[in-house]
C-alpha cells in the first residue's frame, strides 16, 4: 500500500507537533523484514514520547510506540517468511527507528522474537515492554536467589503497567506481596492481582535515612530516586531489588550503608537492547508463569486515535495496568 495510518511526531518551533495522519509507504527506514501491524501498546516511555515530556524521540519525522506484534509480510531475513507472527520490543523503534503506531513497520530481523504458540497477538501487547521488563525484573531476582522462603517482596508503582504484572508475577510463583501506590483507591485491584498488603506511596516519599528497619527481602521498583532509596535502605540482609524504572526522577539519594552493612544489591534492568536469548526466555516464562484472567483484569483496548490524549494520561500517573492499541 503507498500510504498507511501512523502517529506521526514533527519537529516543531514549539516543541513538536503530534498527529495521526497518512504516512508513506516509501518513507519506511531500512530493514530486512516488513510487518503488518496488528496490535502494540502503551508504555510509560510513550507517554513521554508523545507529549515530548522527555528527549525520547531523537530522529523526525518519527512515528511513535515502542513495541508490537504481527504478521511477517516479507522478508529477506534467514529466521523469517511471510505469515510468521512475530512480536518486537524495544530496539529504538519509536525513538531512533520508525515505531510501532502506524499499520506497517519495516525493521531488523534480528529485533525480532516469535509469538509464542498459546498467546494472542493482543495478550502480547497486554504484557508489552512493561510487562516484558517487569517478568526480567523477576527473573533477576530469581538469579540472585531471592527465592518465596526468603520473605516479602516490594513492588513500587504498583498500579502502572510495569507494577501490575510485577504484582501479578510475584503472587503466582508463591511470593508474598506488598504493593506500593499513589492511589489507594486501587487497593482493590491489587489484591485482586495477588498482593498481600497494600501501602502507600508517602511510606516511602520521605527522605531516606541510611538505614531503616528491616522489611523486604527483595523487590521490583519503577518509580527510581527517593523511592529507591527507601527500599534500598529497608532491603533485609542480602536482599535485592530490580531497578527498571525512572518515574519518580533519575537521581538516587541514597547512602552506600545499605552495601556495606546488609550486603543488599541493586539489580539494573535493561530491557532495550537484551539478547534474543534473553528475550526468547522472558516470553516463555511470561506464557506459562502470568495468569490470563489476571491479564484481562488489567488491560484497556484503545485505539490509534486515543493513543495521543492516553499518553498525556499515563505521564501524569492517571493509567491503571496496562493499554493495548488496535491498530488499524
Amino acid at each position: 500500500m503507498p500510504t498507511f495510518k501512523a502517529i506521526v511526531i514533527e519537529k516543531a518551533d514549539s516543541g513538536q507537533t503530534v498527529a495521526l495522519k497518512d504516512f508513506d509507504n516509501a518513507d519506511l527506514m531500512e530493514g530486512d523484514v516488513d510487518v503488518r501491524v496488528a496490535w502494540s501498546t502503551l508504555n510509560y516511555k510513550d507517554g513521554l514520547a508523545v507529549t515530548g515530556k522527555a528527549p525520547v524521540v531523537r530522529r523526525w519525522p518519527m512515528i511513535g510506540g515502542i513495541d508490537f506484534a504481527g504478521t511477517v509480510e516479507q522478508s529477506s531475513h534467514p529466521d523469517w517468511k511471510a505469515g510468521d507472527k512475530v512480536i518486537l520490543n524495544g530496539w529504538g523503534i519509536g525513538e531512533t527507528h520508525l515505531g510501532a503506531y502506524g499499520e506497517k513497520a519495516r525493521v531488523k530481523g534480528e529485533w525480532l522474537v516469535r509469538l509464542p504458540a498459546t498467546m494472542s497477538a493482543r495478550d502480547a501487547m497486554a504484557i508489552g515492554t512493561a510487562g516484558y521488563t517487569a517478568m526480567l525484573a523477576v527473573m533477576a531476582l530469581e538469579k540472585h536467589g531471592i527465592t518465596p522462603d526468603r520473605g516479602p517482596q516490594i513492588v513500587t508503582g504498583a498500579a502502572g503497567g510495569v507494577g501490575s504484572v510485577a504484582v501479578a508475577l510475584l503472587a503466582r510463583l508463591g511470593y508474598d506481596v506488598t504493593a506500593s501506590t499513589g492511589r489507594p483507591e486501587e487497593t482493590g485491584y491489587l489484591k485482586r492481582l495477588g498482593a498481600k498488603e497494600i501501602i502507600e506511596r508517602k511510606e516511602l516519599s520521605a527522605p531516606p535515612r541510611p538505614l531503616a528497619k528491616e522489611r523486604w527481602a527483595g523487590g521490583v521498583d519503577s518509580v527510581g530516586s527517593t523511592t529507591l532509596a527507601n527500599v534500598l535502605s529497608m532491603l533485609r540482609y542480602r536482599g535485592a531489588v530490580a531497578a527498571c524504572g525512572l518515574a519518580g526522577g533519575m537521581d538516587l539519594p541514597a547512602s552506600v550503608a545499605p552495601f556495606i552493612l546488609r550486603g543488599v544489591s541493586l539489580l539494573g534492568i535493561d530491557s532495550v537492547y537484551r539478547p534474543r536469548s534473553d528475550r526468547e526466555s522472558a516470553w516463555k516464562r511470561l506464557e506459562s508463569d502470568l495468569d490470563r484472567a489476571k491479564l484481562a483484569e488489567m488491560t484497556t483496548e484503545i485505539g490509534l486515535s486515543d493513543v495521543v490524549e492516553a499518553g498525556r494520561q499515563i505521564v501524569e500517573g492517571r493509567i491503571r495496568g496496562r493499554i493495548v492499541v488496535k491498530i488499524g
